[in-house]
């Protein structure tokens, strides 16, 4: 079928499982050294983070995981898709495998739950690195999200169709044309039926539209708290094109992170790490260079004379 062109060759990595009560786990991990751990959002999975991945392994340890419901982990159709559960989940993944001093990177929904993993376990995060995210109540749903929210009509379109991440391929990023046969492949490879679109529809209706919807309380807890994370090196790289995670989710978190670096990136959208993975690549290596997660570049030899 057209759409499994071979995305394989994108995401040459080994995959690992762990075992959540009956359910797998998928995740990477790749390299050694201090844990990089990539936390992706929704309609994504590890694919997401495929370059980055594959960049830093030569000096860190990359854990890649992909939440239940998404990417190649197990799919259940009963099932509590919240946001506190994957906090949960996160945090039974780093506690098992006795993960210390990690850099957590984090987009969309990943934000919320790699920051609310975070403050569950403090003392083995050493750096934050966010891209276009949220970890606050959200000020207001976009129309093109609200209209997936529908009864019925968005469930047929998120199910059946696989409208959200179908339309993410374009409506995400500023640059559609990178967006090649096998990358389109990959991205959708996991949500290729009704069964498994589950959490895709799950992570939209979990979005909270008033302080009575469950996941705004653990938003609001998380948002309450973020100050207590403020000490450790931080920086945000955003693509200023997004209209859903917009500038102004970044001053929010600015407010929250006043020492953060930031990395504005005006003509990129949503999917920021698609579109400017060689800017970013460029501003991780400054800034693990400068926080000492890697040593600084080797001068060149001298000769005494």
């Amino acid at each position: 079928m057209a759409e499994h062109i071979d995305w394989r060759a994108l995401y040459p990595f080994e995959s690992h499982h762990m075992r959540l009560g009956s359910l797998r786990l998928h995740y990477l991990d790749e390299g050694s050294g201090n844990p990089l751990l990539m936390v992706h959002g929704n309609p994504t999975w590890s694919f997401y983070w495929r370059n980055l991945a594959i960049e830093f392994r030569q000096h860190f340890r990359v854990l890649v995981p992909d939440h239940i419901g998404c990417g190649l982990s197990d799919k259940p159709q009963n099932y509590d898709y919240s946001l506190a559960q994957h906090i949960s989940n996160l945090v039974e993944l780093i506690e098992t495998r006795d993960l210390k001093n990690i850099t957590l990177l984090a987009h969309d929904w990943g934000g919320a739950i790699g920051l609310g993993a975070a403050l569950q376990c403090a003392d083995r995060f050493a750096q934050i690195v966010l891209f276009n995210t949220g970890a606050f109540p959200p000020p207001s749903i976009p129309r093109r999200i609200r209209a997936c929210r529908i009864p019925g009509l968005g469930q047929i379109a998120v199910r059946g169709f696989n409208a959200f991440a179908r339309a993410a391929l374009t409506m995400a990023t500023t640059n559609p044309a990178q967006f090649t046969p096998a990358v389109r492949s990959g991205f959708l490879y996991p949500y290729n039926s009704w069964a498994n679109r589950i959490a895709i529809q799950r992570f939209v209706q979990d979005i909270p539209n008033s302080p009575q919807h469950s996941t705004w309380q653990t938003l609001a807890n998380i948002e309450d708290s973020l100050k207590s994370l403020s000490d450790r090196p931080t920086k945000f790289i955003w693509g200023m094109q997004d209209w859903c995670f917009t500038p102004a989710c970044l001053e929010r978190l600015l407010i929250h992170f006043p020492h953060a670096e930031v990395c504005r990136i005006a003509e990129a959208g949503h999917f920021v790490v698609e579109d400017a993975h060689a800017q970013i690549v460029t501003e991780l290596n400054q800034f693990f260079h400068q926080s000492g997660k890697l040593p600084p570049p080797s001068p060149q030899a001298t000769t005494n004379g």
